[in-house]
């Protein structure tokens, strides 16, 4: 069975290069061709004469642990992700039959010498459309590491005949959470969504909704260590499981957000991939979508920071096990 991980092209700064010359690649040693290793502990000395600088047990275990991952775990058949320029996709494609590791001297500009064939997909994956455990998983600051939802991933390609999970059994988890969420008022769900913003780390978080509106039902602001304020605008709706939101309904959100402002549309049901669309399009404030599953996705990360009023109110205890 093919594992899944994660090689970043230096944040999507050589995603181009990885793309156009089929590769994936990792610049460390930069000039030792590691054709020949065999184990990790080879690595070490190798290391450590490239980088006399670093002393740290911790850092140089590290570092070293990623190239043996990217040289001797992953292989032939398994699945990579790299993160594109635009921080919006995810580019993926399976690495090519061993040896697929060579040492290259092409300039290309890719630094990264130390490279793997792979068989780039020509459709990129939509961050937006992964669930939050797995865009937690790509926030990782790691170069190369193990994806750990190998069957979403999967399942999000087409490849369900390799899934090991039955989906049915995951996806009626969160069907039964989605069902009590329901059972909310129109009001009490928006004001959920305002406790989850809170709980998120959005300061003065607001609920809003009201007639005239503008389709806003909440504000929050993220301060991010004082290094950047993000003021964001909120639309919650419910809508009945298995309905799809238009990229119409996802346009009107854009009316209501001043300049410098961003939007966030949260609901219970899911998107048509126009939607999906026009909510990144250039030259328009951002929009980011939650589904019905990131929903629940976020209500499970963070349900102990939600009012008890509201925890009872939805029936569930933690872990959204209904009670």
């Amino acid at each position: 069975m093919p594992e899944v991980y994660c090689v970043r092209a230096d944040f999507g700064k050589y995603a181009k290069q990885f793309l156009d010359g089929d590769y994936v690649a990792i610049g460390w040693i930069r000039d030792v061709n590691l054709t020949d290793i065999a184990s990790r502990d080879e690595l070490y000395p190798l290391y450590k004469a490239a980088y006399p600088e670093d002393t740290s047990n911790i850092v140089i275990g590290q570092q070293v642990g990623q190239i043996a991952r990217f040289l001797l775990e992953i292989k032939a058949g398994d699945y990579v992700i790299t993160p594109d320029a635009n921080v919006e996709f995810l580019r993926y494609g399976v690495v090519g039959p061993d040896p697929s590791y060579y040492f290259s001297e092409i300039n290309d500009g890719c630094p990264f010498r130390h490279r793997r064939k792979v068989e780039w997909a020509p459709k990129p994956l939509r961050r937006a459309d992964l669930s939050v455990p797995f865009q937690n998983t790509m926030r990782s600051s790691l170069t190369v590491f193990f994806i750990s939802q190998r069957d979403e991933f999967l399942a999000s390609i087409g490849r369900q005949e390799l899934v090991t999970t039955p989906q049915q059994t995951v996806y009626d988890a969160y069907k039964i959470v989605l069902n009590q969420v329901l059972e909310l008022t129109a009001e009490e769900f928006e004001v959920l969504v305002t406790h989850l913003l809170t709980a998120l780390g959005f300061e003065g978080s607001e609920h809003t909704g009201k007639s005239g509106d503008g389709g806003v039902d909440a504000t929050g602001e993220l301060n991010v260590a004082t290094l950047a304020k993000v003021k964001i605008y909120v639309q919650a709706k419910r809508y009945q499981l298995g309905s799809k939101i238009s990229a119409a309904t996802v346009r009107q959100l854009r009316q209501a957000i001043p300049f410098g402002g961003q939007g966030a549309f949260i609901t219970t049901a899911d998107y048509h991939s126009d939607a999906s669309e026009a909510a990144i399009q250039s030259g328009f404030p951002r929009i980011g979508l939650v589904n019905g599953r990131q929903l629940v996705d976020l209500l499970i990360e963070h349900w102990d920071a939600i009012p008890e009023d509201f925890r009872n109110r939805l029936g569930l205890r933690p872990g959204l096990v209904r009670i």
